[in-house]
């Protein structure tokens, strides 16, 4: 059976945490941002961590050798 690879769009969007939980940007940054209040703006700010459900997910499908 061949490798399994990473999915290379997943290598731009997500990193894992030392403890193994997986880290996304924060949506709804991208574009129609004068419509959103300067405290959303503010605490979209950086990094999160997505949830369990989403981050098994990710593991399993797109990230095999993490």
């Amino acid at each position: 059976m061949p490798k399994l690879k990473t999915k290379s769009g997943t290598k731009k969007r997500f990193r894992l945490t030392a403890s193994g939980k997986v880290k996304r940007g924060q949506a709804g940054k991208r574009h129609m941002m004068i419509r959103r209040s300067n405290k959303q703006i503010r605490n979209k700010r950086g990094t999160t961590i997505m949830s369990g459900v989403d981050a098994a997910r990710v593991l399993k499908y797109f990230m095999p050798n993490a």
